[in-house]
């Protein structure tokens, strides 16, 4: 049965008729062209396909599409600045050589900006611990969690001087 919703998808208002089983990553990769949520194990253990709904991570391939009525979604693709320029979490993620083959990347910087936005200063091993629902076989996680401790701090330093 379709049912008709409406929800804010990296700042813009979307309207769709949906199938009422029809899983948030599969409306956002084929209907709206947001190819950065990623379709992994679709079982919700390899976060993949993770994208922010209201702040909150969450894997998208086991989260039904109506479930997002009148709620603000963000993936990778609404992170960029007004003239296309990366994120400082997608810049961190570059210069700290924590992407191989990419397939992981985008639910993984999903997740930093889940981390950064709690304002909070974590360590390591508190970032491995956050980062444990992410499958990445290529990097050996370091370089990930050099970025996330990176980002953390500049972030951290600027929300303590406030």
């Amino acid at each position: 049965m379709l049912k008709v919703i409406k929800m804010i998808v990296n700042d813009k208002e979307v309207e769709l008729a949906v199938d009422e089983r029809e899983a948030l990553v599969d409306t956002l990769r084929d209907r709206l062209g947001l190819t950065s949520v990623k379709k992994g194990c679709e079982v919700g253990e390899c976060g993949a396909c993770t994208v922010l709904v209201d702040g909150e991570a969450i894997d998208s391939c086991i989260y039904l599409t109506m479930w997002a009525e009148g709620r603000r979604i963000l993936t990778v693709e609404g992170l960029k600045g007004p003239n296309g320029e990366l994120s400082p979490i997608q810049q961190a993620f570059i210069d700290e050589a924590a992407v191989q083959c990419g397939f992981c990347t985008p639910g993984l910087i999903m997740t930093a900006v889940e981390i950064v936005g709690t304002g909070k200063k974590y360590n390591r091993e508190e970032l491995r611990k956050m980062i444990s629902g992410h499958l990445c076989r290529c990097t050996g996680y370091e370089n990930i969690l050099n970025a996330m401790e990176r980002i953390v701090e500049e972030t951290y330093k600027v929300v303590g001087e406030e």
